[in-house]
């Protein structure tokens, strides 16, 4: 329970840093908490630890009621599939990346009305907006559970101390 609390309120505390550096929402997005979504490769409580984080995330940081239930489920979903792929790490990080590509443009969409983005001074509406919200949304995925995901978990390996703590 203790570890499920701690993962939790980590996620929360970078979630709250992304959003004072106006990367938690929208569009464009970047959550650094992502990186965490690597977790279940570990331990099976980091699946509520990281769910518990989000829901309560997301109402911290003022997210509309459908967006805390369907991007927590999102995350709830790349956490079980993270797990489902623990003894493949190198390609746990990818159902989190899925799961939120598939869920959030809807959300952006359909809770906050996104009707157009612009990226790279071209702005993007009608048939185009759904496409080119997955492509901002997995771009900030790949990065948070990619790439930062995949230095978490390289570090935590690396570092007897923590391995061990996971193993008792």
């Amino acid at each position: 329970v203790a570890c499920c609390c701690m993962m939790a309120a980590l996620y929360i505390v970078l979630t709250m840093l992304a959003a004072a550096l106006g990367l938690a929402s929208g569009a464009i997005q970047g959550r650094i908490s992502e990186a965490l979504t690597i977790l279940p490769v570990f331990t099976v409580a980091a699946v509520p630890g990281l769910t518990i984080g989000c829901v309560l995330a997301n109402l911290i940081t003022g997210c509309a009621a459908w967006d805390v239930v369907f991007g927590s489920l999102a995350t709830l979903i790349g956490a079980i599939g993270t797990r489902l792929l623990r003894k493949k790490p190198l390609l746990a990080w990818i159902p989190p990346v899925i799961s939120n590509m598939a869920i959030v443009p809807i959300v952006l969409m359909k809770v906050y009305g996104v009707d157009n983005v612009e990226v790279f001074g071209s702005v993007f509406a009608g048939k185009s907006l759904w496409i080119m919200l997955v492509v901002t949304v997995g771009i900030g995925e790949i990065i948070a559970c990619g790439m930062l995901g995949l230095l978490l978990y390289k570090a935590m390996v690396g570092d007897s101390r923590i391995m061990q703590m996971i193993n008792e």
